[in-house]
């Protein structure tokens, strides 16, 4: 007897379901190791926080970065989240002929709440996999920043959590700083 096997989707299944109306215009789903996965409402502490590192990073960009908000990075051939932020690097076209890859990224940003368990267990190793050289998570329920550096295969060989009183700085551009308690604040 055979054991069942899951299908895993492609990318280009994957629009092709988009296009089609298998899934919904606005659905809102990402895909992860071949799973479409429904993504978390987004409350508006998480939207609050959201505008606020937008304000920051565009006000900050001076031509240096691209700032990607809700936007695909393509992992691989069966991954393509749609992280919160990503500052990504200049392309002439805007990446209007393709979406981010990871060499194309220079911090990767997930606000997290619900999604914490998910973000941490499931996306934050496939990031490191990928070689996508900085990410932060904005835990919510903790008012923490965590940041991850030194990808390798299985993991980030670098974390730092900071609280109130804290500063985090994009590795790639130390000279722009977030306050973690004006970031957090309620």
């Amino acid at each position: 007897m055979h054991a069942p096997t899951k299908h895993r989707f492609n990318v280009n299944e994957y629009y092709r379901m988009g296009e089609t109306g298998v899934l919904p215009p606005d659905a809102r789903v990402e895909l992860l190791d071949g799973e479409i996965i429904d993504m978390s409402p987004i409350g508006p502490f998480h939207s609050g926080v959201t505008k606020y590192l937008i304000k920051v990073f565009s006000n900050a960009a001076k031509e240096r970065w691209v700032l990607a908000v809700a936007d695909p990075v393509r992992l691989d051939d069966y991954s393509e989240p749609q992280p919160d932020i990503m500052l990504v690097k200049l392309n002439s076209d805007f990446y209007r002929n393709k979406h981010p890859e990871p060499s194309d990224v220079y911090l990767l940003i997930e606000v997290a709440d619900s999604s914490l368990e998910r973000d941490l267990l499931e996306k934050l190793p496939k990031y490191a996999r990928a070689g996508i050289p900085e990410v932060w998570i904005i835990n919510l329920n903790d008012e923490t920043i965590e940041i991850y550096r030194q990808p390798n295969f299985t993991a980030y060989g670098s974390k730092a959590v900071l609280s109130a009183g804290d500063f985090a700085k994009p590795e790639a551009f130390p000279d722009v700083s977030i306050d973690v308690k004006d970031l957090l604040k309620r």
